[in-house]
């Protein structure tokens, strides 16, 4: 009898060459996983693990509830290489950039923020978070630190708005000019806010510590980047 792991890479292609093959169309719902088992004369479980591998391909997504959907746009793809904002990265992609701030307060850093940062533990922070949209589809969920010693006296959170990157530069005449990130696989369900939330439990997180030209720290961000919408490459050479 064939081992699960070979009938799943097996499903998995399977399904990719119907999905080349215009026999599911963009946007369109796939069979349940029970219709797809009979089809392909294998088991729910795995089904249901093959489409978890064309939903980390980007390929599908599933809304739990609802069903398996073809993808209709790829995922956005970015280089690490360099550093620009969320927003020019989907705009250089064809597609429009949103964002939607779900908070904006200003408060103490915790210990282990201060740690990660490298700033005393009695630094204060405006603390933003953040819905990223391309298309005006969900595509990252972003929780953001800025020191309050870069922002104006008397600033007023509210007037927070669009990319920060556009708002350093613009407003307050400070420019980004390296950066330091680690790169993570998270698996979890207490990642972000709003109705579609609960959809979504695998991620790529981005920790991010921005600097200017001085070694300044300007953010701190942790940025949950949907699995499937979002794709980082790298470029590597020898």
């Amino acid at each position: 009898m064939p081992r699960t792991g070979t009938l799943v890479a097996r499903i998995s292609e399977e399904l990719r060459g119907e999905l080349a093959a215009g026999q599911y169309p963009p946007g369109s719902k796939l069979p349940t996983e029970s219709r797809l088992g009979e089809h392909f004369g294998v088991s729910r479980p795995t089904v249901r693990a093959a489409l978890r591998e064309l939903e980390a391909l980007g390929l599908v997504r599933t809304q739990h509830g609802v069903g398996t959907f073809v993808v209709d746009k790829p995922a956005i793809r970015a280089g690490l290489e360099r550093m620009d904002s969320i927003t020019d990265s989907i705009r250089a992609t064809g597609r429009e950039p949103g964002m939607v701030y779900a908070s904006r307060v200003v408060r103490p850093v915790l210990p282990e923020e201060a740690a990660q940062m490298g700033v005393p533990g009695d630094t204060e922070a405006l603390e933003l978070r953040r819905t990223i949209l391309a298309d005006g589809e969900v595509v990252a969920y972003s929780y953001d630190l800025m020191p309050t010693s870069l922002l104006p006296a008397g600033f007023d959170p509210t007037e927070m708005e669009g990319s920060i990157f556009h708002f350093l530069r613009t407003r307050l005449n400070i420019f980004p000019d390296h950066g330091i990130t680690e790169l993570h696989a998270v698996t979890s369900n207490h990642v972000g806010w709003g109705p579609e939330a609960a959809h979504h439990h695998l991620f790529v997180l981005l920790n991010q510590l921005h600097y200017d030209a001085t070694d300044r720290l300007l953010l701190f961000s942790r940025t949950y980047f949907i699995e499937g919408r979002y794709a980082f490459t790298i470029v590597r050479r020898g």
